[in-house]
């Protein structure tokens, strides 16, 4: 069966969190989060290499669309979790590079600067796979963080934007 043809739902939910598509309106609530995380942001160029652009609420909008289009696509997940009591952004995680004929994706996150240390994006990946193994059938689901984020156990070296070198850590959880 084609992939287009999985009936994958638009939000999934956790105990802290609603964990969502992308979708057309959200583009205020992402750039708002953006701008008040950048700096913590920039400081992962060869992860987060969008990051080094000014932030703008079309931009923002635009990477709103265009994400619900890939989900739709199923090109990736990408997805928003947003805090069940208060409805707040909590920041963005989500599969992506989907290669479905192996059974894999990659997982990618960032949280807003001000929800730090909650377990919500934690939350919210594990969510994220527990779903993708249980619902989708992913056999493996690789993360690949900056080695300088924590402390890398495999190393995969990448070139950020300025040209400076950086490693990432190799995490992948299998089934």
């Amino acid at each position: 069966m084609s992939e287009i043809l999985l009936d994958i739902p638009d939000q999934i939910a956790s105990e802290r969190l609603i964990i969502r598509s992308p979708m057309p309106g959200d583009g205020l609530a992402l750039h708002a989060c953006v701008a008040a995380t950048l700096e913590q942001l920039r400081a992962w160029p060869a992860s987060l290499p969008w990051a080094a652009s000014e932030p703008s609420v079309d931009a923002s909008e635009t990477c709103c669309r265009q994400s619900r289009i890939d989900y739709l696509a199923r090109k990736g997940l990408p997805m928003l979790p947003f805090l069940k009591d208060s409805g707040r952004f909590a920041g963005a995680c989500g599969l992506h590079g989907i290669d479905w004929k192996h059974k894999q994706a990659e997982l990618g996150y960032w949280r807003h600067r001000e929800l730090q240390g909650l377990g919500l994006i934690t939350e919210a990946a594990q969510a994220i796979c527990s779903f993708a193994q249980s619902q989708l059938g992913l056999r493996r689901i690789a993360c690949l963080p900056d080695a300088l984020n924590l402390e890398g156990i495999l190393r995969n070296e990448r070139i950020a934007p300025g040209g400076s070198l950086r490693g990432s850590a190799l995490y992948a959880l299998a089934n």
